[in-house]
């Protein structure tokens, strides 16, 4: 049989097959085009605090800073609801210390996670909950727990994730971000993690997708050969 209908019947049944995947593909990528990624980002819902720092005689030396503090292995000064705190890294821990008295005051409480939430959200819904996350949510993915997650009573459901650790907004969250996040999982392929882009579904239709695009292109070849031979 001739080599044509080999040909153009693979096309066929490869087009079906990815079709599927090439739609998805395209209405992600729309998505990803048409809405801005600092939208996506949440950047217009909150904003981080950054107060300059000012000369003081008052905070405590790091060097009593790291006698009190064994292991430490990296100090950073910052401001937080205008006062002055160290952030001490002792390995993979991270703790805030008082920069006057050398008091450690974290982990936060709800409290003063609620003044932070209130400084940094720009948006304008109302606090509808604040909770203690011990389990990761998929929308955080790796970040590590405990997490203070701030839930806002608003259109876009957004939601703000503070480490109760150095009081840093790690996360911001809204459905906007949501539906990219739902969309990225269908260009990506990755159905569990939704950040292995280089997986092995994805390899595999990005193939077939090849192989559909050549196989075309010689059905389109063969059919002006044949066109010029009659």
């Amino acid at each position: 049989m001739q080599t044509s209908f080999w040909v153009r019947r693979a096309h066929k049944w490869i087009g079906l097959v990815i079709g599927v995947q090439a739609l998805l593909w395209m209405i992600s990528g729309l998505y990803m085009v048409v809405v801005p990624l600092e939208v996506i980002h949440g950047d217009h819902l909150a904003h981080v605090s950054s107060e300059p720092l000012t000369p003081s005689a008052n905070r405590i030396a790091q060097s009593a800073l790291a006698e009190r503090y064994p292991g430490i292995t990296s100090v950073r000064l910052k401001n937080m609801l205008g006062k002055e705190v160290y952030e001490i890294r002792q390995g993979s821990d991270a703790a805030l210390v008082d920069a006057a008295t050398g008091s450690k005051i974290s982990p936060l409480d709800r409290d003063t996670i609620k003044a932070l939430a209130d400084e940094s959200y720009v948006g304008e819904g109302s606090i509808r909950g604040i909770e203690w996350v011990t389990k990761a949510p998929q929308e955080v993915g790796k970040r590590p727990v405990p997490l203070w997650a701030v839930h806002y009573e608003e259109s876009g459901d957004t939601t703000l994730y503070f480490s109760p650790h150095t009081g840093d907004l790690v996360a911001r969250r809204h459905n906007l971000w949501r539906w990219f996040d739902f969309l990225w999982m269908f260009h990506i392929m990755d159905y569990e993690t939704r950040n292995d882009v280089n997986n092995t579904l994805l390899r595999v239709a990005s193939a077939t997708g090849l192989l559909f695009a050549l196989s075309g292109a010689w059905l389109l070849f063969y059919s002006f050969t044949r066109r010029k031979k009659t």
